[in-house]
């Protein structure tokens, strides 16, 4: 990936579109009234969470007033990066994400947590009116990625996922190229995906089972889980490769290239029509067990035909559609396509645009100006929904060794109880999912 999810962040906050604000909102100091501004709450300070709450305090118009995280030493860095921010001592610190929740002066939250806890953060932050910054994938399933659709819905929140490539300038590009017809009628999609593991936190090798560091409330944290013994090797960061709170890379990076897919298709709201997916995997008991090398086809609608691939040389990183009259491939920092003249602008030329979609220059500031107007961002909890429902679905038939037949409207897996089951998994005692 030539750039990293910080080399972004630190860009946007330099290149940010300045938001322009009326006198009257603005203070004595030329600063924006506090009346004025997106009151923030930060939950989960890994290996996300300081990129995020950073973007956000970048802005002018919103403010982080809390943080919030299961480990005290994270939960100390949050307050002092915030409170040197601010140049003062004001940041409220939190362990438990419910005490947050329940501040009726916050209005947003960002959520930077393990996949296996994003149901009930989001739920509980969406219950309490709190707008979502949230990651991807939306949910360690996709029973709980429905949970959270239904409460942001019902509570009437704004969300965004931080499936930011999407107000980058390439991938823009990209999607109003195959959007507006200049590729003709799209035939197949691939996409392609990391393999292996990547060692997020150098612990690798730290794979003794040990007793939980005293910073850190480990029952807490496996939360509604199973319960395992504390190995340091897949906890912070890493916690990614093992299925007890993540989904390996397929999972990891699902909601990126194939949201990007799903855009270029104006398939936001729909899916797959079936999924055959064949992968490698370490042993069931090992620390790090999620699939290492796969491959899926995937049916969607109009007969389209897509690849989706982790460590497989044929699908290049990235997203490419191939149409009847040509290619469009792009990636992070990667554009290319069958017309060489397309790769000549970094933005389409006004007289060549003839898709209707939402353009941002900066996903973060995108949320809040979007939670100020109270309108959709360009990247809603619902397309969050199904940009990574594929990815749950090839990994549900690579468990099965079965092809899924899905029913996109009803969100059912057709004549597969084996496969049915795994839409869910149960929640430990005395964790629900209300």
């Amino acid at each position: 990936m030539n750039t990293s999810r910080r080399q972004f962040i630190k860009q946007s906050a330099v290149f940010a579109i300045p938001v322009i604000i009326p006198a009257a909102a603005r203070g004595a100091d030329g600063t924006v009234a506090p009346s004025n501004r997106v009151t923030v709450g930060a939950v989960g300070w890994g290996m996300q969470g300081p990129g995020n709450t950073a973007s956000t305090m970048g802005l002018p118009n919103a403010q982080v007033v809390a943080v919030c995280d299961l480990d005290k030493n994270h939960l100390s860095d949050a307050k002092r990066s915030v409170d040197e921010f601010y140049k003062n001592t004001d940041c409220a610190a939190y362990a438990d994400y419910l005490e947050l929740m329940a501040r009726k002066d916050i209005d947003a939250v960002t959520l930077a947590v393990p996949d296996h806890w994003h149901a009930l953060v989001a739920t509980a932050a969406a219950k309490s009116g709190k707008h979502i910054w949230g990651e991807k994938p939306l949910a360690r399933t996709i029973a709980e990625q429905q949970a959270i659709v239904k409460a942001v819905q019902d509570n009437k929140v704004i969300w965004q996922t931080g499936s930011w490539q999407r107000s980058v300038d390439n991938f823009t590009k990209a999607v109003e190229l195959v959007r507006s017809g200049y590729i003709g009628e799209i035939k197949e999609v691939q996409v392609g995906l990391p393999s292996g593991h990547s060692d997020f936190a150098g612990t690798r090798d730290k794979t003794a089972v040990t007793a939980p560091p005293p910073n850190l409330d480990y029952e807490k944290w496996v939360g509604p889980s199973g319960m395992v013994d504390y190995i340091e090797a897949r906890v912070h960061k890493n916690w990614r490769w093992h299925y007890n709170f993540g989904g390996g890379q397929l999972l990891d990076w699902i909601g990126h290239h194939m949201d990007i897919a799903h855009w270029g298709l104006d398939m936001d709201r729909s899916g797959p029509s079936s999924v055959e997916c064949q992968g490698e995997f370490p042993a069931p008991d090992a620390i790090w067990n999620t699939c290492t090398r796969y491959r899926g086809e995937l049916a969607y609608p109009k007969g389209i035909k897509m690849t989706v691939a982790g460590g497989h040389s044929d699908i290049a990183s990235g997203t490419k559609w191939i149409g009847s009259e040509g290619w469009v491939y792009v990636d992070r920092g990667a554009f290319e396509s069958s017309n060489p003249e397309w790769k000549r602008f970094r933005v389409l030329p006004d007289n060549m645009r003839k898709a209707d979609i939402q353009r941002s220059g900066n996903h973060f500031k995108n949320w809040i100006d979007s939670v100020l107007a109270h309108r959709p961002t360009i990247t809603p909890v619902e397309t969050a929904h199904r940009s990574a429902t594929p990815g749950h679905l090839c990994l549900i038939s690579m468990l099965t060794k079965s092809k899924i037949e899905w029913d996109t409207t009803q969100e059912v897996i057709k004549n597969n109880p084996a496969a049915t089951q795994l839409l869910g998994r149960p929640y430990r005692a005395p964790y629900q999912l209300g």
